[in-house]
């Protein structure tokens, strides 16, 4: 009978995984989407549960041993998880999105290496102990990669680390890796375990993580988190086969297979191959040959440019991690709803890669209480720009840079962008002359039509907010 409620409550788990997710892809439903996947992620805890205590009664003294140290792992993990995502900041999501994607990568490699120092691939089989191996070697390259991106991103690792025959390495210790797998396999189905040949391999692809990623810059940073998230999730899935738990093997799937489509289609919005992302060493502090860019800076008052936006028919604005560095949302949407009070006609244009993880702008904006009907993507609204009286860029560099367009020497040649240059007048709210994160310059600060309007953009919102709130 129990074996019966185990089965239901993990094919409820599933169905809860599945529509969790479904509700998750749109902004409108979103939250009620994670909260219902975190159901299900509850009832697969209790399913876990109830296959430990369905063992048989010799086994009891074992299990009551593990249930104490479950307990105090899952009160540890709940209490740090619950006191973190209430703590972090905004602007702080995508390091904690890298953090725990590590942490699920490296829980599947802690599964392997249990199963396999515990000597049990005789029992196990060859598919099994494969599996094992494949979901270890994964799940550490994923936990050491996401870690490179959580320092990179929090600053706490700047600019980039390259070797000498980068490439090389990494091919040599990915092949070292599936190597030695493929033997503590073979010698492990015929029951000698060489204990020190298990931690050299999770030696060898966590230094494989570590490498895969240091060479990356920032502004690749959005896909190599979507990339490691689908790691994660094809790791769970592996090492649910190995411990033959529905729920693992599901939810595995189910992150693996979405983080793997949103990997492929941001780097198609980027119009670069995956492969690309990860050994071409884009978005380093070089940043390619910029040649000379003609036309100067034109710097503008904060007040010029909000009194310009308030006489114009059509304003479109283009969020970025500035933004959200400034917290400046909340008055951003104020401005909006002044503008929308003289009868401008204000939307949002998101680029799929703005901001340091996917869909960090949308969430941004949401906070903010921004409604979705005026928030479009970049295929949905790039059109208008040239209708535009005006265009206002918080904090974007790449995703609207016309060198993607025609200079071949650049590094973003052949990204498609936000057409903000096309705009009758276009204004970038921007705290320097830097050249941002990717370290490219950018055509669109030099351009006849764009003036720079200098300053942290909380503080610009709040002269823009004033400079309309005067007109009144």
């Amino acid at each position: 009978m129990s074996q019966f409620i185990i089965e239901a409550v993990y094919f409820l788990t599933a169905l809860l995984f599945i529509y969790g997710l479904k509700r998750m892809a749109s902004p409108v439903t979103a939250r009620s989407g994670i909260l219902i996947a975190g159901v299900g992620m509850v009832l697969a805890v209790l399913a876990a549960f109830l296959y430990g205590f369905d063992v048989r009664e010799a086994a009891q003294e074992h299990l009551t041993m593990n249930v104490a140290l479950v307990l105090i792992a899952l009160g540890l993990g709940l209490g740090w998880a619950w006191y973190s995502g209430k703590k972090v900041a905004m602007t702080d999501m995508p390091q904690m999105v890298a953090l725990y994607n590590g942490m699920g990568g490296g829980a599947a490699a802690a599964i392997a290496a249990t199963e396999l120092f515990s000597g049990n691939a005789q029992s196990h089989g060859v598919v099994v102990s494969v599996l094992a191996v494949l979901g270890g070697l994964i799940g550490a390259v994923a936990l050491s990669g996401s870690l490179v991106a959580w320092a990179k991103l929090d600053g706490r690792m700047n600019g980039v680390i390259r070797l000498p025959a980068q490439q090389l390495i990494n091919g040599v210790l990915f092949l070292g890796s599936l190597a030695l797998g493929a033997y503590i396999v073979v010698t492990g189905i015929n029951g000698v375990i060489s204990l020190p040949l298990i931690a050299l391999f999770f030696i060898l692809a966590l230094l494989l993580g570590v490498l895969l990623t240091t060479p990356i810059g920032g502004a690749d940073m959005p896909v190599v988190i979507s990339l490691y998230n689908a790691f994660t999730g094809l790791a769970v899935a592996f090492e649910g086969f190995v411990l033959q738990n529905p729920a693992m093997i599901i939810a595995g799937t189910v992150v693996g297979s979405a983080g793997t489509l949103l990997t492929l289609m941001m780097a198609k919005a980027m119009n670069r191959p995956v492969s690309n992302v990860i050994f071409s060493q884009f978005g380093g502090d070089d940043g390619g040959e910029d040649g000379d860019i003609e036309g100067t800076m034109k710097a503008a008052d904060a007040s010029d440019a909000a009194i310009a936006m308030y006489y114009a028919s059509k304003v479109i604005i283009v969020p970025g991690y500035g933004l959200a560095v400034a917290q400046a949302q909340h008055k951003l949407y104020e401005f909006v709803k002044l503008l929308q009070k003289q009868g401008v006609d204000v939307a949002f244009a998101i680029h799929p890669v703005a901001g340091r993880m996917p869909g960090h702008m949308n969430v941004l904006l949401a906070e903010a209480g921004v409604p979705y009907d005026i928030i479009h993507d970049l295929e949905d609204i790039n059109e208008d720009f040239p209708q535009a009286d005006v265009a206002i860029v918080l904090g974007a560099n790449d995703v609207v840079n016309p060198a993607a367009r025609h200079r071949k020497s650049s590094p973003i040649y052949g990204m498609p962008i936000l057409n903000v240059d096309m705009a009758q007048q276009a204004y970038v709210v921007k705290r320097g002359q830097g050249k941002g994160y990717s370290g490219v310059e950018n055509e669109l600060f030099y351009a006849e039509n764009t003036s720079m309007v200098y300053g942290d953009a909380q503080k610009v919102m709040v002269q823009m907010i004033d400079a309309v709130k005067s007109l009144g």
